[in-house]
């Protein structure tokens, strides 16, 4: 595991953090393409795409602060680079993110269309930053592709999300009604996510939703009830760019 990539002195670059920014700067650069399938500004699109990354990363460090205020007094430059995206944090982000869609007049459909592949591109290399750091560890494993004896389950996720990326970004050139591929690719993840979910370590920590299912296994289905409702909705005709 590699979870600095450069150190020199109080100077280090966390490979995580390196791949995560590159993730969403190519996650957003590919929005300036599918802005265009759907028939929305790029310029729009990209400015919502910034402003969904900037709200997750505050909000979450809010959370992390106001959940930890004794250690914040203590270290706060160390507790504020504690990786602390949440269920609630990513929650306040959604909601946050969708009254900005709202006031900028960006409708909603589209807009999940768009950002799907660019979604499963950022998750591809969120994966590879959780696999450099060691941060998702799998069950004990003796394939012969096994890392550590444990499954590598970053690696198994940066793959599929890599694959969700292209057919998502095929299926939007394609796609007849606004939502369709949004809903395919909150049926993917969630598939993906739930059965990745049975080749990771146990949650350590008891869930208020029951210890029937992890709490991400519980967000996955959450995922994938939500895919059900959006292909079960009347929706217009997509856009397509000429």
């Amino acid at each position: 595991m590699h979870p600095s990539l450069l150190h020199l002195g109080f100077l280090t670059i966390p490979t995580f953090g390196l791949l995560t920014a590159v993730g969403l700067m190519l996650a957003l650069a590919l929005s300036l393409r599918t802005a265009t399938l759907t028939g929305l500004n790029s310029d729009r699109l990209w400015n919502a795409g910034l402003f969904a990354v900037l709200a997750a990363f505050v909000l979450s460090r809010v959370l992390l602060v106001v959940t930890n205020l004794h250690s914040f007094f203590t270290y706060p430059i160390l507790l504020l680079m504690v990786p602390s995206l949440t269920p609630l944090g990513l929650l306040l982000t959604v909601i946050a993110t969708a009254i900005y869609l709202r006031l900028r007049d960006l409708p909603l459909l589209p807009t999940l269309d768009a950002w799907a592949p660019c979604a499963t591109l950022a998750w591809a290399f969120l994966a590879l930053g959780h696999f450099a750091e060691g941060s998702d560890p799998g069950l004990p494993s003796t394939l012969p592709w096994a890392v550590s004896r444990q499954h590598p389950v970053a690696i198994y996720a940066a793959i599929v999300a890599a694959v969700f990326t292209v057919v998502l970004y095929t299926h939007l050139l394609r796609r007849r009604k606004a939502g369709d591929t949004a809903a395919l690719g909150f049926a993917l993840v969630g598939l993906a996510q739930f059965l990745l979910s049975f080749l990771r370590e146990p949650a350590g920590y008891d869930s208020k939703l029951g210890n029937l299912l992890d709490p991400l296994q519980w967000l996955a289905l959450g995922m994938i009830v939500l895919a059900g409702v959006l292909w079960q909705q009347p929706r217009r005709v997509a856009a397509h760019a000429v």
